[in-house]
């Protein structure tokens, strides 16, 4: 009983929209759609590349930081 009572509520103000009023309509769901399948591929793109970065430092060998001109004996 209560659903049929909602609904005559809700049909005088299905009626009170104004038939004049610009509404987004299927070209703004078509942008939207373009704009989230275009953020969808950049996000899994950048995943991608994300994951073929190394974060890790690699140490120096010895020998690259004697040629590198950086001091490691003691100063006199």
């Amino acid at each position: 009983m209560s659903a049929s009572l909602a609904l005559t509520h809700l049909v005088p103000l299905a009626k009170e929209v104004d038939e004049n009023k610009v509404t987004p309509g299927v070209l703004g769901f078509i942008v939207f759609a373009v704009m989230a399948l275009a953020v969808w591929g950049l996000m899994k793109s950048m995943s991608k590349h994300m994951q073929k970065v190394d974060f890790k430092e690699s140490e120096e060998s010895p020998a690259a930081k004697a040629d590198s001109g950086t001091p490691t004996g003691p100063r006199g």
